[in-house]
């Protein structure tokens, strides 16, 4: 079996069955571009809202706002409440900031809502490779030209999921006015997201949280 090379183009070479097949630089563009998409799904996106004429490095120690009387804040399990607690604080020690229940600058509030909602999934497509015989008259011999599979789209596919939006809100406890908010929504598992899951989200957070400003 002979192949011939139509134009200039790339060929990767089979070492077993000889074969050359056409590397297109579009197919390769295709896949990078993909990959690209696909890391930036994966991403969570913080949004932060801030009072600009407060300066956090005012302030060094906080206390915990816990929902006692809301009754439409989604509460974590014990162990999920205990481990979220323990990422914050260990998020804020490294602004110097301590925990003081006796006499806190700040009160820290934290609310999660889960919501049920579509995502799409977006596959790549290629045709079917294939060859083609032709006959050269002047070899007087049958040959084949290959034909490598080329990008065609995407197969987009809707599923259900379900998201977790964790809300992080700092007060001021002497004005009971809220300085800073930030909040991250992330794909979840189960209607009751795990310890790990939330620790993802509270470390997210936090690196928009710039205490010396």
């Amino acid at each position: 079996m002979h192949f011939v090379q139509i134009s200039r183009r790339l060929f990767a070479v089979d070492k077993k069955t000889k074969r050359r097949y056409k590397m297109r630089p579009y197919k390769t563009f295709a896949l990078f571009a993909l990959g690209l998409v696909f890391l930036s799904s994966c991403a969570s996106v913080v949004k932060v809202e801030k009072d600009p004429s407060v300066n956090l490095a005012n302030y060094k120690t906080y206390t915990w706002l816990e929902n006692v009387n809301d009754t439409t804040a989604l509460k974590p399990t014990g162990i999920q409440d205990s481990n979220l607690h323990t990422a914050v604080s260990e998020g804020l020690a490294k602004a110097s900031w301590k925990e003081d229940n006796e006499k806190p600058e700040l009160l820290i509030k934290h609310d999660m809502l889960i919501e049920k909602t579509t995502r799409e999934r977006r596959n790549p497509v290629y045709s079917t490779p294939f060859s083609r015989p032709y006959f050269n008259p002047y070899l007087r011999r049958w040959s084949y030209i290959y034909y490598p599979s080329q990008f065609m789209g995407y197969d987009v596919r809707q599923y259900p999921s379900r998201e977790s939006t964790l809300t992080l809100s700092l007060i001021d406890a002497k004005t009971d006015k809220v300085i800073w908010q930030g909040w991250t929504t992330n794909e979840v598992a189960s209607a009751n997201p795990s310890s790990k899951e939330l620790e993802k989200s509270v470390k997210t957070i936090l690196r928009k949280l710039d205490a010396g400003k």
